[in-house]
């Protein structure tokens, strides 16, 4: 896939995975649009500001495309919230907003996109949390990206001339990585037998390969869990 003039939308695009991704694919396209919701993006590429849980929002963020470019042709959803603690200190709150951003507001991100790709590809960014590295902290979020791999099944299949695909990762070099204590994160790699970072830059091109990549087909879960850094 040639991505010079496809129009590329990419949810959680303010920093992390998604910032990285949009600056990279912003010197191969014109056309990437970057989602973000609390913190403004200044760089050269398009961005729009919009909650993603709230499908009043997504209407407008999809009128504005549609009116912009007419098209989507690439959707990767970054966007995700984590909240850990205890079960015990984890309200129900808690526990369904991160169901409501990791997974409904992906599923509201897909459905509108839909409307919008005649042929196209959408990649799910996911976690190997959701089959085998979870802890008793993250149940919700761990909860929430197996729920997003069934539901990059069932998007497969529903559009079957649309790639959907899930990246599922272990712990990469985001801020909010840096930022948490490093004493339980060393103590986590341990734990899971990850040497050591996955690298943002390394991610953003592993999606870019799923992308454009037709070894890849629609259903596909692909892992990229650094154990073999």
């Amino acid at each position: 896939m040639d991505l010079s003039d496809k129009v590329i939308l990419i949810t959680g695009a303010s920093r992390g995975i998604g910032f990285t991704l949009a600056k990279i694919l912003s010197k191969y396209s014109n056309n990437v649009i970057g989602v973000y919701n609390k913190t403004k993006i200044n760089e050269n590429f398009d961005s729009f500001k919009c909650d993603i849980t709230k499908e009043k929002e997504i209407k407008k963020l999809f009128k504005y495309i549609k009116d912009k470019y007419g098209k989507i042709d690439c959707l990767i959803n970054c966007a995700a919230l984590e909240i850990d603690n205890d079960i015990y200190d984890k309200s129900k709150k808690e526990f369904m907003s991160v169901l409501e951003v990791n997974l409904g507001g992906t599923f509201l991100m897909c459905k509108y996109t839909s409307l919008l790709m005649e042929r196209g590809v959408i990649i799910n960014i996911s976690s190997t949390d959701a089959t085998d590295t979870y802890n008793v902290y993250e149940m919700d979020y761990a909860a929430s990206k197996a729920g997003l791999e069934n539901l990059t099944k069932t998007l497969a299949m529903r559009f079957p001339y649309i790639k959907v695909c899930a990246l599922a990762l272990n712990w990469v070099n985001t801020e909010s990585v840096l930022e948490m204590d490093q004493e339980f994160l060393l103590s986590e790699l341990k734990r899971i037998g990850q040497k050591e970072l996955l690298k943002r830059e390394d991610v953003a091109l592993k999606i870019i390969e799923l992308i454009i990549n037709d070894d890849y087909t629609s259903g596909s879960i692909v892992r990229m869990d650094g154990y073999d850094e």
